[in-house]
């Protein structure tokens, strides 16, 4: 597995990624993405921001994740304060064909490389309340839950906050 920043030619696996992945998710009860979110436009703005990373297994995309400094107004609904600079974990999603591989944890992995590089020690990530993989593994990581939010651009659903300090 090689983590790596995402390029455009990327796009057309990380959206065919995206279309097996999301029914998934919803067949769990995880609405957090549709049809509509994320999609082709949001990968390019992360490319081009130089914050979209994917895990490539034999030349296929496995995983992807947005590594940003972009954080949600809502996160200071759980104490956090906004204006202390952090890494932030978004649109983090692993191909059905390679879950149970560890590149979730490798994509978190780099966002710790990437705060090092930066020079922040504060990580955060947030998951939808029905997503039981991710609550899993973001304490096995080291991230401690800081409590629920909404999301103003994902009316109706709830979602769960995740602080590491590094």
């Amino acid at each position: 597995m090689q983590i790596r920043l995402a390029e455009l030619n990327d796009i057309p696996q990380i959206i065919q990624m995206i279309t097996e992945v999301v029914p998934l998710m919803i067949a769990t009860g995880n609405f957090q993405w549709d049809d509509k979110y994320p999609n082709a436009e949001v990968f390019e703005q992360d490319i081009a921001l130089q914050q979209l990373w994917v895990a490539a297994i034999d030349g296929e995309i496995g995983g992807v994740s947005a590594i940003t400094t972009d954080q949600s107004p809502e996160y200071a609904d759980v104490g956090w304060d906004l204006n202390e600079p952090s890494i932030v974990t978004h649109r983090l999603a692993v191909s059905p064909k390679h879950q149970g591989k560890g590149i979730a944890a490798a994509l978190l992995l780099q966002a710790e490389e990437v705060a090092k590089t930066k020079g922040i020690n504060v990580l955060r990530i947030d998951t939808n309340t029905a997503n039981q993989a991710t609550q899993r593994l973001f304490p096995k990581l080291g991230y401690v839950f800081a409590g629920e939010i909404g999301l103003a651009f994902r009316e109706g659903l709830r979602f769960y906050c995740y602080e590491k300090r590094v």
